[in-house]
């Protein structure tokens, strides 16, 4: 099993169909950490009406709690899309802490303010009506995406999101992902941090901005992505698709066993 420091995953939306729960939970049975963030929108419970509840899902939960149990720090911070979840902040569900926002402190240590990001995005917060109307629409490009993807399937290529390329080559989609890094980058200033680490937005990413930090965890519905921090404090993106066979054969190459791992297909 490849352990880390720190491992950080947001926007997971389980319950949704599009959702990419199997990866999930073949990420986590092959990974584990000291502490694990769930940074946001883990629960999709917008989609209530529509909830699609696979063993996997269950199995997930099992599993953090069994993390949890034996030992692992896991903390939930809640999103736009578990919101309700925020009137349980400070309470423990199973050894699970439910947090608005963290600090965390790397081995290196540099702080690192930790939150879902929601809270910088002004169309989910003074427009909420709005947002749920982006959702529909971006409900309906995964769906493409979705079917984009069978057609590679019975062609023999490997997955890619069309959802994901499109949103990263609109400009207005660009230009948020940019207005969206600095507003939280400046929060991370004002709290005194060197680093931030957040999700919302779907996009992974790390870079420095103004001498800070920015770190974004992606998602689990358009691609399968995470953020580790190894016992150095250095932290790396992980892109479970497409990295995780190299990682396995490497821990096996150090004298592990090399677990059985979920081959990358459409969702």
């Amino acid at each position: 099993m490849l352990h880390y420091r720190t491992i950080w995953i947001s926007d997971t939306h389980l319950g949704a169909r599009e959702a990419k729960a199997e990866y999930l939970l073949d990420f986590f049975t092959n990974c584990n950490a000291d502490t694990i963030y769930l940074v946001g929108d883990i629960l999709d419970l917008w989609k209530l009406r529509s909830w699609y509840w696979p063993e996997s899902c269950n199995r997930l939960v099992q599993l953090m709690v069994e993390r949890a149990r034996l030992g692992t720090r896991v903390v939930y911070i809640p999103g736009n899309h578990d919101e309700r979840l925020r009137d349980f902040i400070g309470c423990h569900f199973s050894g699970i802490e439910i947090q608005q926002q963290a600090i965390h402190q790397g081995a290196d240590g540099r702080r690192h303010l930790v939150l879902h990001g929601d809270e910088f995005d002004c169309v989910v917060m003074h427009n909420k009506w709005l947002a749920h109307l982006g959702d529909k629409g971006y409900e309906a490009l995964l769906r493409l995406s979705h079917w984009f993807n069978q057609i590679r399937r019975r062609l023999g290529f490997p997955y890619w999101s069309l959802s994901l390329y499109i949103k990263q080559r609109v400009k207005e989609a660009v230009n948020y992902i940019g207005n969206f890094e600095q507003a939280v980058v400046d929060a991370a200033e004002r709290h005194g941090v060197q680093g931030i680490v957040c999700g919302h937005i779907h996009h992974a990413a790390i870079r420095t901005i103004a001498g800070v930090d920015y770190h974004n965890c992606g998602d689990w519905v358009e691609s399968c992505t995470a953020l580790v921090e190894e016992a150095n404090g250095a932290i790396q993106v992980i892109d479970w698709t497409q990295e995780s066979g190299e990682l396995l054969e490497r821990a096996a190459r150090q004298g592990e066993r090399r677990p059985e791992v979920l081959q990358p297909a459409a969702a």
